[in-house]
């Protein structure tokens, strides 16, 4: 199968209909292989019974339905694992994203060697209350992860398929995908930009909660990748160096008492500062220490990524 176009939604009877007709009609007429793989993510309309209908109608449709609303993260996830194709694209269900660049995204992934190509929404047809934060959210994200994309939320993108089952996305880590891609290995991540419709049907689920909760994503995230397998790098690091800065200060404080005999310790606020720095420190220590026991426990510890392999290795040397 050429391309799994995996599509999560919620309350969005009115537009599925539309977007399966034009979906189709783009497949059809640059003869790819397909399949469509709609995962309902507790809708409380008709959305599941309009998927059942197109399934009837036509084999290629697929629907996964979940008992309620788990997010759009949680729906992509397990939209990527049913996924069959070579490549995978992924859409929003509003009509906002046009099929009409599948094929330009395919041929990146296929002939120009991207492992994940994210669209780029040049000009939006969105309000500005969310045009805004979305700027400052992709500005952030890109300082914090290195990844030189201008869109990161968009919807529409195109993977290969060994990138979508290698990573697993939560939350709402589906903002941060070319970051998890980028952790797991497949780094030639490529932009395109594409046509953003204006939304015919419903409203937008996105409100200022979710860019906060993104926000504190993109911090989670970023910890992981750099020391989710290291982590008394981090705090074993501060944990010295707030211990050093609170034993220079008793020092200090010591030889003003024993030697220049000017004053008592505890009568300079300075001794209660390095006292809270010893013991912030000594705790971070510890933190450290302990998170370094949890991770080399962790039953994926030494589970890694592989590119290929040569064909006289078995599967079980490599287990």
């Amino acid at each position: 199968m050429d391309i799994s176009v995996v599509i999560p939604l919620y309350n969005e009877e009115a537009s599925l209909s539309e977007l399966y007709e034009w979906i189709d009609g783009v497949m059809d007429n640059h003869g790819f292989s397909y399949e469509i793989l709609f995962v309902d993510d507790g809708s409380k309309d008709s959305s599941w019974a309009v998927i059942e209908k197109l399934s009837l109608a036509n084999p290629n449709v697929r629907g996964i339905s979940f008992r309620r609303n788990y997010g759009k993260a949680a729906a992509l996830n397990v939209g990527f694992q049913h996924a069959e194709g070579e490549v995978v694209i992924t859409m929003d269900a509003d009509l906002q994203d046009s099929p009409e660049e599948i094929p330009d995204l395919y041929n990146m992934i296929k002939k120009e060697g991207y492992d994940m190509v994210s669209g780029w929404k040049k000009k939006r047809y969105d309000p500005l209350s969310k045009t805004i934060p979305t700027k400052l959210f992709n500005f952030v994200t890109r300082i914090v992860s290195g990844i030189r994309l201008h869109d990161f939320n968009c919807g529409l993108k195109a993977y290969r398929s060994d990138l979508v089952k290698s990573i697993e996305v939560f939350g709402e880590m589906h903002r941060y995908i070319p970051v998890l891609a980028k952790r797991a290995g497949f780094g030639h991540i490529g932009e395109k930009v594409v046509q953003h419709q204006k939304r015919k049907h419903g409203k937008t689920k996105y409100g200022p909660g979710r860019f906060f909760k993104g926000f504190l994503d993109l911090l989670t995230i970023s910890f992981m990748t750099r020391f989710g397998c290291r982590p008394m790098h981090l705090f074993g690091l501060l944990g010295t160096l707030l211990f050093l800065a609170g034993l220079v200060i008793a020092g200090y404080l010591a030889y003003g008492k024993f030697i220049l005999l000017e004053y008592r310790m505890t009568e300079r606020p300075l001794f209660y500062f390095g006292l809270l720095a010893m013991i912030l420190g000594t705790q971070l220590f510890i933190a450290g220490f302990l998170g370094e026991l949890i991770s080399r426990s962790a039953p994926d510890r030494n589970v890694y990524q592989l590119k290929q392999m040569t064909s006289n290795i078995k599967v079980s040397d490599c287990e």
